[in-house]
């Protein structure tokens, strides 16, 4: 990018630019000149004199900004990273193993290394700190390994059990996996659980977390659900509230490879079960239906929540990314813009 753009708008605009010129295109004032009275009083000179500073503060302080998020986000872009000492691990119940070191239940701490596992028999439970990331809770019967922990990313694998996470670290740093997708948070607060066979479920208690497997994506707000299974990766989320019929007819769509029949069957019961809070699913089905059926899904949901303007049906008919995410604002989920700023920080699809 020329920073001359940043000054007197010519040279090339870097895209980040533009957004949050558009962004803040809302608090422009307008180009003509305030024409002050021939006389007034001296309070009243002031007044104005005031009123004529305040607008041009704001507009430099917006620059500023600006040109701290440009350059924040080059610096972004080509992260350094570097070896972080291993996670403090505090056994709350019973004898957790980290390794073949067992750590009885006396409240002195540990360290887990990367490449080190702990593990949980069914009397036991321990916790995980990390520094300025957050801690993750451990269940009994459960096995985490740490894979990775860097200034850019932790990484975290469950092989099997349950975890509660809490974490404060920015979006995209912390990462878990398993054996049927990869999830990553924005900044929340999450319960994973994974059986035997490497099947799950994530449940979102605060802000989003996103599933991915094969470019197969799942966006899981606070109070909703996403079962995954190996070799298909996250299902289509759902809230905790949903209609059991409805939950029922998503999970064969997600996981039973049925007939076109039958699933056109399930797909009218998720139709005809769903209300305006079940528009999160309806979204994800967009891309997820066969494109006969797309129609019905899109039908539904513009029927529950319309699109908003410059979204078209033919657009989204074709999965237009920027008219899908222009939809997903309207849920009241969050700010999609957020997600595709951290897009970058998916590690490799498995």
């Amino acid at each position: 990018m020329s920073e001359d753009y940043l000054w007197d708008g010519t040279g090339e605009p870097d895209a980040e630019v533009q957004r949050l010129e558009t962004l803040l295109g809302r608090f422009r004032l307008p180009h003509e000149t305030m024409e002050l009275p021939a006389f007034a009083g001296m309070r009243r000179r002031r007044r104005m004199r005031w009123a004529l500073w305040v607008p041009g503060f704001v507009a430099a302080t917006a620059i500023i900004a600006i040109v701290t998020v440009v350059r924040v986000s080059h610096q972004r872009s080509t992260p350094v990273e570097t070896s972080e000492p291993g996670w403090t691990v505090e056994p709350l119940a019973g004898a957790p193993r980290i390794g073949s070191k067992v750590m009885a239940n006396s409240g002195r701490a540990a360290t887990l290394i990367v490449g080190q596992a702990l593990e949980t028999d069914r009397r036991s439970r321990a916790n995980i700190s990390i520094s300025s990331t957050g801690e993750i809770q451990v269940d009994p019967d459960s096995k985490v390994r740490l894979v990775a922990s860097t200034s850019v990313r932790k990484w975290l694998a469950l092989d099997r059990g349950t975890i509660h996470a809490m974490i404060w670290a920015p979006p995209g740093r912390f990462v878990v996996d398993t054996p049927s997708a990869v999830a990553v948070d924005l900044g929340c607060a999450y319960t994973l659980h994974v059986d035997e066979s490497g099947a799950g479920l994530l449940e979102t208690t605060f802000g989003w977390v996103g599933f991915r497997l094969d470019g197969r994506e799942s966006l899981v707000p606070a109070g909703a659900v996403c079962m995954i299974r190996p070799h298909i990766g996250p299902g289509t989320p759902y809230f905790e509230d949903a209609s059991q019929m409805l939950r029922e007819a998503l999970a064969k769509l997600d996981f039973d490879p049925g007939t076109a029949e039958q699933r056109s069957s399930e797909l009218t019961v998720v139709l005809s079960r769903a209300g305006r809070r079940d528009a999160l699913t309806l979204w994800h089905l967009l891309s997820r239906v066969d494109e006969s059926e797309r129609s019905r899904v899109y039908d539904r949901l513009a029927l529950l929540v319309p699109p908003p303007p410059h979204v078209t049906r033919a657009g989204v008919l074709r999965l237009d990314q920027q008219m899908l995410d222009l939809w997903w604002n309207k849920l009241d989920l969050g700010d999609m813009s957020l997600w595709r700023a951290w897009e970058h920080s998916w590690p490799e699809d498995k």
